[in-house]
Protein backbone atom coordinates (compact mmCIF):
# COMPACT_ATOMS: atom_id res chain seq x y z
CA UNK A 1 0.00 0.00 0.00
CA UNK A 2 1.33 3.57 -1.26
CA UNK A 3 0.74 5.73 1.32
CA UNK A 4 2.27 9.17 0.37
CA UNK A 5 -0.47 8.59 -2.94
CA UNK A 6 -3.39 8.34 -0.25
CA UNK A 7 -1.60 11.32 1.43
CA UNK A 8 -1.24 13.21 -1.94
CA UNK A 9 -5.27 12.64 -2.48
CA UNK A 10 -6.15 13.62 0.87
CA UNK A 11 -4.24 16.73 0.53
CA UNK A 12 -6.34 17.50 -2.76
CA UNK A 13 -9.96 16.85 -0.99
CA UNK A 14 -8.88 19.04 2.10
CA UNK A 15 -8.25 21.83 -0.19
CA UNK A 16 -12.01 21.82 -1.52
CA UNK A 17 -13.89 22.27 1.45
CA UNK A 18 -15.42 25.76 2.27
CA UNK A 19 -14.33 28.13 5.08
CA UNK A 20 -16.76 28.69 7.51
CA UNK A 21 -18.11 32.28 6.06
CA UNK A 22 -19.85 34.98 8.02
CA UNK A 23 -23.50 35.26 7.85
CA UNK A 24 -24.80 38.41 5.25
CA UNK A 25 -27.59 40.81 7.02
CA UNK A 26 -30.28 42.04 5.30
CA UNK A 27 -29.87 45.58 4.19
CA UNK A 28 -33.87 46.38 3.88
CA UNK A 29 -35.40 48.12 1.20
CA UNK A 30 -38.13 46.93 -1.39
CA UNK A 31 -38.04 45.51 -4.97
CA UNK A 32 -40.26 47.80 -7.28
CA UNK A 33 -41.56 47.07 -10.48
CA UNK A 34 -42.07 50.07 -13.19
CA UNK A 35 -44.03 49.46 -16.40
CA UNK A 36 -43.40 52.13 -19.33
CA UNK A 37 -45.91 54.01 -20.93
CA UNK A 38 -45.39 51.83 -23.84
CA UNK A 39 -45.97 48.85 -22.36
CA UNK A 40 -49.40 49.97 -20.66
CA UNK A 41 -50.38 50.92 -24.33
CA UNK A 42 -49.72 47.90 -24.95
CA UNK A 43 -51.28 45.54 -22.89
CA UNK A 44 -54.45 47.82 -23.16
CA UNK A 45 -54.29 47.14 -26.94
CA UNK A 46 -53.67 43.37 -26.32
CA UNK A 47 -56.63 43.69 -23.84
CA UNK A 48 -58.80 45.20 -26.63
CA UNK A 49 -57.98 42.85 -28.92
CA UNK A 50 -58.48 39.34 -26.79
CA UNK A 51 -61.83 41.43 -26.13
CA UNK A 52 -62.60 41.91 -29.65
CA UNK A 53 -65.16 39.25 -31.81
CA UNK A 54 -63.10 37.72 -34.74
CA UNK A 55 -66.49 37.90 -36.74
CA UNK A 56 -67.94 41.01 -37.77
CA UNK A 57 -71.64 40.59 -37.00
CA UNK A 58 -73.02 43.14 -39.25
CA UNK A 59 -70.81 42.72 -41.91
CA UNK A 60 -72.29 39.10 -42.27
CA UNK A 61 -75.70 40.11 -41.91
CA UNK A 62 -75.37 42.51 -44.62
CA UNK A 63 -73.35 39.74 -46.70
CA UNK A 64 -76.38 37.23 -45.87
CA UNK A 65 -79.21 39.74 -46.73
CA UNK A 66 -77.48 40.47 -50.54
CA UNK A 67 -76.79 36.68 -50.87
CA UNK A 68 -80.62 36.64 -50.27
CA UNK A 69 -81.80 38.99 -52.12
CA UNK A 70 -80.11 38.12 -55.56
CA UNK A 71 -78.10 41.43 -55.09
CA UNK A 72 -74.21 39.73 -54.06
CA UNK A 73 -72.94 38.71 -57.87
CA UNK A 74 -69.39 37.36 -57.61
CA UNK A 75 -67.72 35.05 -60.43
CA UNK A 76 -64.82 32.34 -59.87
CA UNK A 77 -62.28 34.49 -61.24
CA UNK A 78 -63.03 37.96 -58.97
CA UNK A 79 -63.17 35.53 -55.91
CA UNK A 80 -59.99 34.27 -56.50
CA UNK A 81 -58.50 37.83 -57.42
CA UNK A 82 -59.47 38.84 -54.21
CA UNK A 83 -58.03 35.41 -52.08
CA UNK A 84 -54.72 36.18 -54.10
CA UNK A 85 -54.47 39.69 -53.08
CA UNK A 86 -55.42 38.54 -49.83
CA UNK A 87 -52.96 36.28 -48.94
CA UNK A 88 -50.27 36.71 -51.09
CA UNK A 89 -50.36 40.44 -51.75
CA UNK A 90 -50.50 40.21 -55.73
CA UNK A 91 -51.98 42.46 -57.86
Amino acid sequence: MRIDAYNAINQIYNTKKTKNVGSTSYKGGTDKVEISSFGQAYQAAKKAVAETSDIRADRVAEAKARLANGEYDLDDETLADMLINKYFGAN
